[in-house]
């Protein structure tokens, strides 16, 4: 599998990523008139460089009562956006801000669908030596 992994290189840990991030960013939107919701979001950066050096971290269960997972997707910390508005209901949702940040998003998950699915069409030309 380490071939494999190689020649898909970032492109499927980002895929991962862009997935995760999509949804919290529709769930950012979902509650855009939910009174005291705090929009989340991951930073990049911290996503990237977390694969980057290999830190898998898993969840940490807490109490005996923390349902266990075998999950290791971990993107760094979800953090909470910072409004430019001040809004009466303490809900930091900004709709324009979140709707940008999600189409951007999107386009990004597709071109990395389309990197990924020109890896893979290069393995099947290799393993079957067809054009």
């Amino acid at each position: 599998m380490n071939i494999i992994d190689k020649a898909f290189g970032i492109h499927a840990a980002a895929l991962s990523f862009r997935s995760e991030r999509g949804s919290i960013l529709a769930t950012n939107i979902a509650n855009s008139t939910t009174p005291g919701f705090r929009a989340r979001d991951y930073d990049f950066r911290t996503a990237l460089k977390q694969f980057s050096t290999d830190q898998q971290v898993g969840m940490r269960a807490t109490n005996s009562r923390h349902i266990r997972t075998t999950e290791k997707n971990n993107f760094g910390d979800l953090l909470y956006r910072v409004p430019t508005r001040v809004t009466t209901n303490n809900n930091t949702v900004e709709a324009d801000v979140e709707q940008a940040a999600f189409s951007e998003n999107a386009l990004r998950y597709q071109t990395t669908l389309q990197f990924l699915n020109g890896s893979i069409s290069g393995l099947r030309k290799a393993i079957t030596g067809r054009i």
